[in-house]
């Protein structure tokens, strides 16, 4: 079954104060193979630093920001980049930017 839907109609989850994520392609389409998210990140805000076992592919649509790696480094990204990031790499994404910063990040299912 073909799905096509705005994004807007995906209801976002509050995943720390300033970081929503909306499951675009989630469970309840039980794809077999990823998950699509959008993540919405208010100025001054960041992801949780972290790791896990699986890849991320994400891909930046509005705002800026940086990623910091596994040294605590941030490299800086604006629309338009892709960042990969590889397993059990240590990484956190940081809005730099004064408006909302919003990427795509694309994860394998893991159910």
């Amino acid at each position: 079954m073909i799905v096509v839907k705005d994004w807007k109609e995906v209801e976002a989850e509050e995943m720390l104060e300033g970081v929503r994520i909306r499951w675009l392609i989630g469970k309840e389409l039980n794809p077999p193979n990823f998950y699509l998210r959008l993540f919405e990140v208010e100025p001054g805000k960041a992801t949780p630093y972290h790791q896990h076992e699986w890849e991320h592919e994400s891909f930046i649509l509005e705002g800026k920001g940086a990623i910091r790696n596994p040294e605590g480094e941030l490299q800086e990204f604006e629309p338009g980049y892709f960042i990969y990031i590889p397993p059990n790499e240590k990484h956190q994404f940081v809005n730099t930017g004064d408006t909302v910063l919003k990427f795509i990040c694309i994860i394998p299912k893991k159910d």
